[in-house]
């Protein structure tokens, strides 16, 4: 087996991501999705043999796969719930039998879309079995760079005890990297009534404990399939779908060949100039209905128009209404490096007012030769804009309506927590809101750090 410079160990809360039914419930499931990609791309079949063409598939398999005996791949993976209907639906699902049964850790009870009962009770409980099942995989890497975990901000498992296990990782392997994908509340979409303050009490954790935080809402997929994709009822697969594309694309340099290479640590240093802002707004080109797919060309001035247009940005708040602070662009093709550096000059000259002027080379680029199945070039884009703060905004005004009438706060209290951690919570999310707006309006020759204690003292005055 090639060893490779770095190997992630992938951690799942098995999510539904909408409320709505569909008929296959295995494509409710974001790592159902996300694997399949992966398999797909590596040339593994649902039984975990490889059945791929080129050696490149197999050069650096194990950043995501172990080799078990008989050359059966096994993806590097534990599956999380307090519920073990989602679980049921995996490994009842063609990709079932590619897990190790053993990382299938749930319980029997759920979490309630309470997020004190996910990360201090029910979730507490079977956070020593899932942190066994860390160490025991992380022993198995070659050379651990870091963790990667899929989950929802709005239920109790995902942002309960999501964030709980974050928090031990980072206590146990804190030089990791920690890599998150997480769904937020939607503007729009929304299936439950308490999400804001799962939500609020999940970022006041996220802004700690993860190196790059990948946000996702159900409504801008939706309006992706709408508008872009011409879809006229999307399905959870369709969703997911998205998610998985832009998952594959981040790590792509790493699991294949390229004339310029980015992993998790290369994308953080890059992508994050202070420790707190590290929220991203993802993006896939190219997506094109498929009645107009011939009528446009793959090309890479068009993946690039394409990767910073607002309408295909993977998280409801408008790029125009911030400015990039960093932006990464992750190439996968065939293409000229001259072609892809001109791109992004011409993107950051035509449109300079919309990047800090004082950071003089804000885009990190990536180009991996091998495309995704089916396409022959397609780009990952990652943003880091002062427009997310729209995304903490909307959930702040809806937390702070409930929570100033104590609203449902009995079902959060009555598990242990104290109302002081909704306050902390509140105003960290706050304070982070004001950073991105003092680095989205500093000047070039100010001089000075953001700070949160001159924040609360120009406040106070």
């Amino acid at each position: 087996m090639t060893i490779v410079n770095d190997s992630y160990l992938l951690l799942y809360k098995i999510k539904r991501i909408l409320s709505e039914k569909r008929l296959d419930p295995r494509m409710d499931v974001i790592i159902y999705c996300f694997w399949e990609v992966i398999s797909d791309e590596h040339g593994v079949d649902p039984t975990g043999t490889y059945r791929g063409e080129s050696d490149l598939q197999l050069e650096r398999i194990n950043v995501y796969y172990n080799e078990a005996t008989g050359g059966k791949f096994v993806p590097r993976a534990i599956l999380v719930d307090l519920e073990p209907s989602t679980m049921d639906s995996v490994r009842s699902g063609p990709f079932g039998h590619l897990f190790r049964p053993d990382n299938f850790v749930f319980g029997r009870s759920g979490a309630s879309n309470n997020w004190a009962k996910g990360h201090y009770t029910e979730g507490a409980e079977l956070a020593d079995s899932v942190m066994d099942m860390v160490r025991k995989e992380a022993e198995g890497c070659d050379c651990l760079q870091g963790f990667q975990i899929t989950h929802s901000l709005g239920g109790g498992t995902g942002a309960g005890m999501g964030t709980l296990l974050l928090n031990k990782i980072r206590e146990e392997y804190p030089d990791r990297m920690m890599l998150s994908f997480s769904i937020i509340p939607s503007p729009k979409v929304s299936d439950t009534v308490v999400e804001p303050y799962n939500a609020t009490l999940s970022i006041h954790q996220l802004i700690e404990d993860t190196d790059e935080t990948f946000c996702i809402d159900n409504e801008a997929l939706h309006d992706i399939c709408f508008r872009t994709l011409k879809l006229t009822s999307p399905s959870y697969g369709d969703l997911n779908h998205l998610i998985s594309c832009t998952m594959s694309g981040v790590t792509t340099c790493l699991r294949f060949p390229g004339q310029l290479n980015a992993d998790l640590r290369k994308l953080a240093v890059n992508m994050v100039p202070f420790p707190r802002l590290h929220f991203f707004v993802p993006g896939f080109a190219p997506l094109t209905s498929r009645g107009s797919q011939p009528y446009r060309a793959l090309t890479v001035p068009e993946l690039t128009k394409q990767m910073f247009d607002a309408k295909n940005m993977m998280a409801a708040c408008d790029p125009r209404h911030g400015r990039y602070l960093t932006v990464a662009a992750v190439f996968r093709g065939r293409m000229s490096m001259k072609e892809v550096d001109e791109q992004m000059l011409n993107v950051q000259n035509k449109n300079s007012t919309y990047f800090v002027e004082w950071i003089p080379n804000n885009v990190k680029t990536a180009v991996c030769d091998i495309p995704p199945r089916g396409l022959r070039m397609a780009a990952t884009f990652i943003g880091n804009t002062t427009a997310i703060q729209e995304l903490f905004k909307r959930i702040g005004e809806q937390f702070s309506a409930m929570f100033r009438r104590k609203a449902f706060l009995h079902w959060y209290t009555g598990e242990g927590m104290d109302e002081a951690e909704f306050s902390d919570a509140e105003a960290d999310m706050l304070d982070l809101i004001a950073e991105y707006q003092y680095y989205q309006d500093v000047p070039v020759n100010e001089g000075a750090q953001y700070s949160v204690e001159e924040a609360d003292d120009d406040d106070e005055s």
